[in-house]
């Protein structure tokens, strides 16, 4: 997992945290969905990804014209057979890009809610299993609202993660620059990307994620997080016990992914934020007001006394 975290690094420059938290989701079973205006890199972030795993990729770009079958697939008549056979979508992957997932309709966006919550899709009455691992990475602009359908909260819950992508640094800006003189640097490159990371070892990082140890204490510390979202007045949703397991997963994998066979309060802070801020509906004067729910998140962090 070091060697894949090393090239994502070195290909995918001044998103280090993102990538980090983007392979703990993956890690971890779940789906992320990623935030930010066009050219921050969001698409090249799970193509390289892709890449350096060895499994099979797909790409939808979402339309408002786009039906729930041209995700999960269709039964058609095979004119030369004259019988019915089932055409697979772009869902039956291990790593599916879902770019720009708040411009179809709701209709199209429910159509992933099965296959991410159940890992299989329903394709008139016949229930196909998805591949093993599946992992779903969507993207949205979160500027540009016009001609786009929000994600409700049941789509919104179904990830693990929701990332927000920002500018990069100084220096990392001028290395990418660099990364791309001339200019077809960054095709060449991309040839000579070799996998890093073979799925067989993937499932089996997976399993050892049961033996990451949590102490009580800290899944008291996680608990008394999740419920003091519902008892402020300022929002109009809280957590989930659904949030509560998310934060435990994203927890273990986050010290799995640092070599740790155990869970510190630190590792719980740290995914607390791209885990329960897309979960937290704030009320919409909070919101006039400026507050957002990663501010939200901060703060109670801060008020709940820390596991010793």
């Amino acid at each position: 997992m070091q060697q894949l975290l090393q090239q994502m690094d070195r290909i995918v420059i001044g998103q280090q945290k993102n990538i980090r938290l983007l392979l703990t989701a993956f890690l971890a079973g779940g789906h992320v969905l990623l935030e930010g205006v066009p050219g921050l890199g969001k698409t090249k972030m799970v193509r390289t990804l892709a890449d350096l795993v060895d499994g099979t990729f797909s790409r939808v770009q979402f339309t408002p014209d786009m039906m729930p079958s041209d995700i999960t697939g269709s039964v058609i008549l095979n004119m030369k057979t004259n019988e019915f056979e089932t055409v697979r979508g772009p869902v039956f992957t291990h790593i599916l890009l879902a770019d720009e997932i708040n411009r179809t309709p709701p209709k199209t966006q429910a159509a992933l809610l099965e296959a991410m919550e159940e890992r299989q899709v329903t394709i008139q009455g016949k229930t196909h299993l998805l591949p093993d691992p599946f992992f779903v990475v969507a993207t949205q602009n979160p500027v540009e609202y016009e001609g786009t359908y929000p994600l409700p909260e049941a789509q919104l819950d179904r990830f693990l993660f929701k990332l927000v992508v920002s500018y990069p640094s100084l220096e990392a800006e001028l290395g990418i620059l660099k990364e791309h003189v001339p200019y077809f640097a960054e095709t060449t490159r991309g040839a000579e990307t070799t996998a890093a990371m073979s799925l067989e070892r993937l499932k089996e990082l997976r399993k050892s994620l049961h033996e990451v140890v949590v102490q009580d204490s800290l899944l008291a510390y996680m608990t008394a997080l999740v419920r003091k979202t519902r008892e402020d007045k300022r929002l109009l949703l809280g957590a989930s016990p659904r949030a509560g397991i998310a934060l435990m997963m994203a927890s273990k994998a986050w010290a799995l992914l640092d070599g740790r066979s155990f869970v510190t309060p630190d590792d719980i802070k740290t995914v607390a934020v791209p885990t329960l801020r897309h979960r937290l509906l704030l009320t919409p004067q909070v919101e006039l007001e400026g507050e957002t729910s990663d501010h939200f998140i901060q703060e109670t962090l801060a008020q709940i006394p820390v596991p010793r």
